[in-house]
């Protein structure tokens, strides 16, 4: 079809083409003032302002963990979860492991990762060997003590609960993402009667790391770790922009529910039509 021809179609369309989705403006809004708070609470940790981190206990007690292995003479075991490394969870697990591993490479302690896939196995390479060269101690870093097991979760599962009881670890760290695996990994570790410290984002596995490991960081605690581990400003900005993100849509959605309150209490048309006017904007039909 002939170009002219084409642009005259579009023209005379009832729907001609737009940069922007009508009726979507609050949603751009929204994300202008969610980019604009990040850089500027990036920007504002960069330049010394203090951004505060409340006390994770599971990730204070990495020390105390890696110092009872190595008093004990016992290696510890580090899973990163099941999932490849498209998952965010396996890249915060990663993040974490990078941390043990330094704290393990200062203590010369020994630590053994093992692995469902291939991809994880090399990142979980590079993290602990990153954090060996850093403590100064790359000549005591081990690559064949990060590998690769099997795909199979039951598989991997028997792998693990089989070298726990052969190894008898005196720490066992569970940060990834986890489903059905998480009690099974877990009760072995207690068996053996290693101190055990977990993470994840899996709300449905979360109760049984609560009621069989020693720490366990809950949800967002698990993908603040690395901002609270690291204290790079960019990571701290972040995180800060984030808890204001939340605050402002806790504040909104107080002021909406009284202000709907309001309207069916007082039978007041011109507030109903404000309130259901918001909600539409915002996505709420």
């Amino acid at each position: 079809m002939p170009l002219p021809s084409l642009l005259a179609q579009v023209a005379g369309a009832e729907n001609p083409a737009t940069f922007f989705t009508p009726g979507k403006g609050v949603l751009a809004a929204s994300l202008f003032v969610v980019a604009a708070l990040v850089i500027g609470s990036i920007l504002w940790a960069r330049s010394g302002g203090r951004v505060r981190i409340r006390r994770i206990a599971g990730l204070d007690a990495v020390d105390e963990a890696v110092g009872r292995a190595t008093e004990m003479g016992r290696p510890m075991l580090f899973v990163p979860g099941i999932q490849d490394m498209d998952n965010i969870q396996t890249v915060a697990g990663i993040t974490v492991l990078s941390r043990v591993a330094r704290t393990a490479a200062e203590y010369d302690a020994e630590i053994e990762v093992p692995c469902t896939r291939s991809l994880v196995m090399t990142s979980a390479r590079e993290a602990v060997h990153a954090a060996y060269l850093g403590a100064g101690r790359s000549d005591s870093y081990n690559p064949d003590r990060i590998y690769y097991v099997s795909d199979e979760q039951f598989a991997y599962v028997a792998y693990a609960g089989g070298l726990m009881v052969r190894r008898k670890p005196a720490a066992c760290f569970y940060f990834g993402c986890f489903f059905a695996e998480s009690l099974i990994l877990a009760e072995n570790g207690n068996s053996v009667g290693a101190i055990q410290i977990a993470g994840t984002a899996e709300t449905s596995q979360l109760p049984f790391f609560v009621a069989s490991c020693d720490y366990t960081l809950l949800g967002e605690e698990f993908f603040a770790a690395s901002a609270y581990l690291s204290g790079e400003p960019d990571q701290l900005g972040t995180l800060l922009a984030q808890d204001i993100v939340k605050a402002i849509v806790w504040v909104l959605a107080v002021l909406l529910a009284l202000a709907a309150t309001v309207a069916a209490l007082t039978h007041s048309e011109s507030l109903s039509g404000l309130v259901d006017a918001v909600r539409a904007a915002m996505g709420g039909g």
